[in-house]
């Protein structure tokens, strides 16, 4: 892959993996926009590591917190406060994993051919339904609830006042992401507005929450890119860091930018994309 793919996937993942604008439904569509080839699973995992990082260091008094209550729940220190936010951080994960592993298994697969009669196509490490129109679809769908949640959303609640409730509901709609064109962020930001969670708080509840869901996608891969060879390696280390860069000042913006307005713009901007989708496609 030549640098200015790399640099190119690595801006569209830092920037759409945040803004509630869908990261895989834009990363899929590359190769149908430009002539370069599909830049496969590996490098979209690649990417996803380093968005990881982003939320990692931009997150890290969080990420401390979550630690100390993980630690707390296998008994070394005290910190009941922590302990009850880490397990509900681990129990909004949940969801997820058992909608990818029906993805895996084919269960999924099988319920959507037969009540829709749609053929579902997949990759085999990332599970990721691959259909243009269902991109424009989910950007439009999903889009219009972002909108009305952030509209009828109360301003009442912070992540400290996570619930068991809360971490199982936005983990529900985490779930949804798997399919393109959902965005991860978009559909949990949602979730958590409908729930009473101030704008800034809802991203900030929706990007930990995302911690385990990346990580265990970056662990499974690490033995394929390491079997691929030293140059695909190198590739993935270079778009995983410039995802970084460009993860981290899009983090930044986002949450400023929550602090005054409202997600109205990126509502905008999915019903747009989803309809020029559908036009040009």
């Amino acid at each position: 892959m030549t640098f200015f793919q790399l640099l190119l996937i690595a801006v569209v993942q830092g920037i759409t993996e945040f803004l509630p604008i869908s990261s895989s439904g834009h990363l899929i569509l590359i190769p149908y926009l430009t002539d370069f080839p599909d830049q496969g699973p590996m490098i979209d995992v690649a990417v996803h590591v380093g968005s990881l990082l982003a939320i990692i260091v931009y997150f890290f008094k969080d990420v401390v917190v979550l630690a100390r209550g993980g630690f707390a729940s296998v008994g070394i220190g005290d910190a009941p406060a922590e302990r009850r936010l880490f397990w509900w951080i681990v129990l909004g994960t949940l969801p997820a994993v058992a909608f990818g592993l029906a993805i895996k298994l084919g269960v999924f697969n099988s319920f959507v051919e037969t009540m829709f009669g749609i053929t579902v196509v997949h990759d085999d490490l990332m599970g990721s339904i691959r259909f243009t129109e269902l991109i424009a679809f989910n950007l439009i769908f999903y889009g219009i609830l972002l909108g009305l949640a952030d509209w009828i959303g109360k301003d009442v609640k912070s992540f400290e006042d996570m619930s068991w409730r809360d971490g199982l509901i936005v983990g529900l709609a985490q779930a949804l992401a798997i399919i393109p064109g959902t965005s991860r962020s978009g559909v949990t930001m949602t979730a958590a507005r409908v729930l009473g969670y101030k704008r800034v708080e809802a991203a900030r509840f929706s990007f930990l929450l995302s911690i385990p869901a990346v990580a265990g996608a970056g662990v499974l891969i690490v033995p394929e890119i390491i079997e691929a060879g030293a140059t695909l390696a190198l590739d993935a280390l270079i778009a995983g860091f410039l995802t970084f860069l460009s993860a981290f000042a899009t983090m930044a913006f986002l949450m400023n930018f929550l602090k005054k307005a409202s997600m109205m713009v990126f509502v905008i901007y999915r019903i747009a994309m989803g309809v020029a989708l559908l036009v040009f496609f």
